[in-house]
């Protein structure tokens, strides 16, 4: 079992700061959507964003939706190879079940996701599909007991796809930045046992996903 956690994630709602923001109460007005139970986007939010905290890492939950198709309709996915959860830049964490059929359509996954934020549970007529909680990263890696934590970030040592998954361990898991720019938070950091960096640049998560369970696809579909 491979686990894949998409670390310090550009998913939230509006904060309540900005509600009153021009940029937000024109687009909610033109959606007929509420701020509070709408998911903060860049795209739409961008003049309300100035100046927010730790801005570069926020409002951008396009990346998790391109990311997790990239993971969860792969065979791996499906046959129970991997495991995904998502842990936002707030500290709530996502766990997904095996069994769920994400929307391709942005639109539809935003609702998705708003949805997840106000009920806590997707679910299905016989199990839970999705399910969110107040939660720390560390909380989560002493939950699900990984054999090792592998960090992706620029900063580690140099290696390509196929040595990473070739080196790992039986019970590994593997952190993915789900924010634009940036680097993990220092207290995330030092959960990280081995950082490895791919490539000298930053890429983006979606490519990273994809190509690192290609490679794990190899090793186990013999």
């Amino acid at each position: 079992m491979l686990t894949i956690i998409l670390v310090e994630s550009s998913l939230e709602l509006i904060p309540e700061s900005m509600h009153n923001h021009p940029s937000v109460t024109s687009y909610s007005k033109k959606f007929k959507k509420i701020p509070s139970k709408t998911l903060l986007d860049n795209s739409w939010h961008f003049a309300a964003m100035k100046g927010l905290k730790n801005e570069i890492k926020r409002g951008r939950p396009d990346i998790l939706h391109l990311t997790l198709l990239s993971i969860c309709t792969t065979p791996a996915f499906y046959e129970n190879k991997i495991k995904v959860f998502i842990h936002t830049v707030n500290d709530e964490v996502i766990s997904i079940s095996n069994h769920v059929k994400l929307p391709k359509s942005y639109h539809r996954f935003q609702g998705l996701i708003e949805k997840l934020f106000l009920t806590k549970k997707i679910e299905s007529e016989t199990e839970i599909l999705m399910e969110m909680e107040n939660s720390s990263l560390s909380k989560l890696i002493s939950k699900i007991k990984p054999d090792e934590v592998i960090g992706l970030t620029t900063e580690g040592q140099k290696i390509t796809f196929e040595k990473l998954i070739h080196q790992t361990k039986e019970n590994s898991c593997i952190f993915i930045g789900g924010f634009q720019k940036g680097h993990f938070n220092k207290e995330n950091q030092k959960i990280i046992e081995t950082s490895f960096s791919i490539h000298d640049s930053s890429l983006e998560a979606h490519l990273v996903a994809s190509r690192l369970v290609y490679e794990y696809e190899k090793t186990i579909f013999i």
